[in-house]
Order: C-alpha cells, then sequence, then structure tokens
C-alpha cells in the first residue's frame, strides 16, 4: 500500500469534516509526504535536492555580488571624495592671487562645508630604494589637511602638526614601501617646470624631508600623492602668491548642480566649475554597468534552479499518478491536489531563498575573513590592492537590493510549481487506474 494511500485513508473523515479549504492539515501531510526522501524515490529526491541547492546558491550569490559591487562604490566615493573636492574651482582669465578672500566668501554660502586652495603638479620621485617613480604633489596648509579627516585620521608614522613650518613633506604608505621611505628620510622630487636658463628650462631637483605617513586605503592614491605645506609648493611651481585651484566640498555631493550658480556668483568672476561625478564620469558609469549586468546573469542561476523545480515535480506527478487517482476518488478535489503540488514546489523554493539569505548574509559579514583565509590556503594575492585600488575587499548589503532578490527568487519558484501542479490537478482517475 503507498504511502498516499495510507495518508489519504488516515486523513479521510478529517479531509471531509475539514472540506478542501486552502492549505489544510491533510493537503500539508500529503505534500510533507511527498518532499521525504524514499529509496525508491531517490532520483526524484535528488532533483529536489540540486533545485534547493541551485536556488540557494544563486540567491547568495547575488546577495554578495551585488553587496560587494556596492561596497566597491561606496568605497571608492568616500576615497575619491574624501581627499579631492566635490567641486573644482579654475580661474580662467585672472589667477586666483586673492584666495584667501575668495574662500571666505564661497565658504559662507549655504550647502559649503569648507573650501581649499590648493597648488598641484606632476614630479618624478626617488627615494632610497627602488627606482624612481612618478608622483602627485599636492601643496596643502595645516588647518585645511585637519579638515581631510580621511588623511588626517590616518597617520600610520610621524605627525602633521606644525607641517606648514616643518619644510618636509607627507607621502601614502604604498610609495614609502616601494621607496624604502620611513620619517625622517629625504625624498628628492624632480619637476619638470623648473628655472628658466638661456640653455632652456632646466628641471627642478628638490629634497625634502619625510615627516609623515599616511594611508588613505586606496592603493592609487597612497602609491602616489604627496602632500606639501602650501607655501613650499607655491615655490617649487613657480606660483608665489596664488593658487591654482580651489576645491570646494559640499554637505551634499549629489547635490553639487544646485551650488554652482551661487559659487559664480560669490566669486564675481568667469571661473571653470567641474564637479565630482564629471571627473569620475567613466569610472563610476563602468562600475554601473557592470553591476547591472552581473545581476541579469546571476539572475540566470536563479531561473534554472527554478526549471530544475518544474522537471522534479513533472517527474513526481508521474510517479505519483496512482496516488492521485486513489485520492480524488477518495473525495480529494482538483483545487486540494493543485494546493499538495503546489505546497510541495513552494517548499523547495522558499527553503533554498531563506538558505541563500542566510548564506549570503554571514559570507558578507566575513567577507574580509574568507578572503584572507583562501590567500592564505592558496599562498597567494587573491584581492592584490595594485589592480583593485581597495586595500581591503569591502561588502555593503542595500536592504532593497536583498529584498528584491528574495522576491524575485519566491515568485520564479512559485511561478515554476503552477505548470506541474496543473497536470497533477487535471490528471483523470480513470485513466492512471485503468491498468493498475
Amino acid at each position: 500500500m503507498s504511502e498516499a494511500t495510507a495518508a489519504a485513508r488516515q486523513g479521510a473523515k478529517q479531509g471531509a469534516r475539514q472540506g478542501s479549504g486552502p492549505f489544510s492539515a491533510f493537503e500539508r501531510m500529503i505534500a510533507w509526504r511527498y518532499l521525504r526522501s524514499r529509496r525508491r524515490d531517490s532520483f526524484i529526491s535528488v532533483i529536489a535536492g540540486f533545485s534547493f541547492t541551485g536556488i540557494m546558491l544563486g540567491v547568495a550569490t547575488l546577495i554578495i555580488v551585488m553587496a560587494v559591487m556596492n561596497g566597491f562604490r561606496a568605497e571608492l566615493l568616500t576615497r575619491i571624495l574624501g581627499i579631492n573636492g566635490h567641486i573644482i574651482m579654475q580661474p580662467t582669465e585672472r589667477p586666483f592671487d586673492d584666495y584667501a578672500d575668495l574662500i571666505k566668501r564661497i565658504d559662507a554660502i549655504p550647502g559649503v562645508s569648507y573650501a581649499i586652495p590648493v597648488v598641484e603638479g606632476q614630479a618624478l620621485v626617488q627615494g632610497n630604494a627602488g627606482p624612481g617613480t612618478f608622483g602627485l604633489v599636492r601643496g596643502l596648509r595645516s588647518e585645511d589637511i585637519a579638515k581631510l579627516k580621511l588623511v588626517a585620521d590616518n597617520v600610520k608614522q610621524g605627525t602633521f602638526q606644525g607641517f606648514d613650518d616643518s619644510g618636509g613633506v607627507a607621502i601614502g604608505t604604498r610609495m614609502a614601501q616601494n621607496l624604502g621611505l620611513s620619517v625622517g628620510d629625504n625624498l628628492t622630487i624632480i619637476s619638470p617646470e623648473g628655472d628658466v636658463t638661456p640653455f632652456g628650462v632646466n628641471p627642478r631637483v628638490k629634497s625634502y624631508k619625510v615627516v609623515a605617513i599616511f594611508e588613505i586605503g586606496m592603493s592609487e592614491y597612497d602609491a602616489s600623492i604627496i602632500i606639501m605645506p602650501l607655501s613650499q609648493a607655491q615655490l617649487f611651481f613657480n606660483q608665489e602668491g596664488k593658487v591654482q585651484s580651489i576645491e570646494v566640498f559640499v554637505d551634499n555631493p549629489d547635490n553639487v548642480d544646485a551650488l554652482k550658480k551661487p559659487i559664480e556668483e560669490a566669486a564675481g568672476r568667469p571661473l571653470m566649475l567641474t564637479d565630482w561625478r564629471q571627473r569620475n564620469q567613466t569610472f563610476f558609469s563602468a562600475l554601473e554597468v557592470e553591476r547591472n549586468v552581473m545581476f541579469m546573469i546571476l539572475t540566470l542561476i536563479v531561473l534554472v534552479a527554478a526549471l530544475n523545480i518544474i522537471s522534479g515535480l513533472i517527474m513526481l506527478v508521474k510517479d505519483k499518478g496512482r496516488d492521485i487517482a486513489i485520492l480524488r476518488t477518495m473525495g480529494a478535489t482538483r483545487n486540494a491536489i493543485l494546493r499538495i503540488f503546489l505546497m510541495t514546489g513552494a517548499a523547495i523554493g522558499t527553503a533554498g531563498t531563506l538558505a541563500g539569505v542566510v548564506l549570503g548574509v554571514v559570507v558578507c559579514l566575513n567577507v574580509e575573513r574568507i578572503r584572507e583565509f583562501f590567500s592564505w590556503l592558496s599562498g597567494t594575492t587573491l584581492f592584490n590592492p595594485e589592480l583593485y585600488f581597495l586595500s581591503q575587499l569591502p561588502a555593503e548589503m542595500n536592504p532593497g537590493e536583498t529584498i528584491s532578490v528574495i522576491v524575485m527568487a519566491l515568485v520564479l519558484s512559485f511561478l515554476a510549481t503552477l505548470f506541474p501542479a496543473w497536470r497533477a490537478a487535471r490528471l483523470d482517475p480513470v485513466e492512471a487506474l485503468r491498468y493498475e
């Protein structure tokens, strides 16, 4: 006697009393029996297991990948905007020789956090070891460095106290490693914009003492940026008494467009204004496109797992044809059979989705530890900061995206159960029992 027949006889009276209400105890019992693994139904159970595993891995992968890509964007945005202004002001007709008064007027604009004067230039730098490398020299005042928390709060060696009068420079940790430098060593800076002589322009070469070593956390910046006192940078780049640009930091970086006109009015002169979105448009657009494409590709994993549910349920319906016919002859309605197989397929999808969410959250919370473990296990650097800009693997889960992944997986799983459940409900008892 089959399990479905025994269950039907056991629950016939109860089913008759309760009717065929939605998801009755009798229907749940039959659905659970079909989900349980038995020796002769092991192949169907294997298919159900693959469906569960596929949905779990698909949901977990989607959550992990989207979290890592969100983390990449957030971390890069934080570091890029932590040291570069949200709006860059550059002169077009008259140089910024009155930058002190101009900054006071800019700071008074509502929505502006602060503005800092900058002298900037590229140069070749040399240290105690390794070949020379190119660096970006940024001349800043001590009071402005204190406002750049990403730099001021991440000093690994030395200090920025008395930086204006130190006559030295601050460099990133990766530049210090590459050039074999530490606090107290000399860094040689060579600029092509040197002194004009009758024989041409001679490169300007000068050595500066390293007074501080900082770590922003973005390898490109830590390996290339050299912070120099503003007065020293003005002398080195022949910009005495003036600055090349003024960088404006605002309260809301997404609201830079609304502040451009007030800044122009406060300046009272023609300006060239460039915001952070224009300077990094290609980079962040590429990240957004990659993020959307990855979401669509990884959704196919969940779709394939949902198709496995269809194949597993269709085989289950064929295998349980005799049991379904007996249930029908004992009073079970077509809607009851439909609900039984809907619950069977939906249980696989729901369990796989919940397991995938748990797995994805656990991995996201420990993604850096997992990276370190596999790096130790393989003996290689799996996340090379030289290639991926950041020194750590970030992961930032977005509640809205996570909910959308859960809803998408549940909907696909439910839709996958409709056709097999409909076929089971349409099964003719007479035809199913004709040759029994």
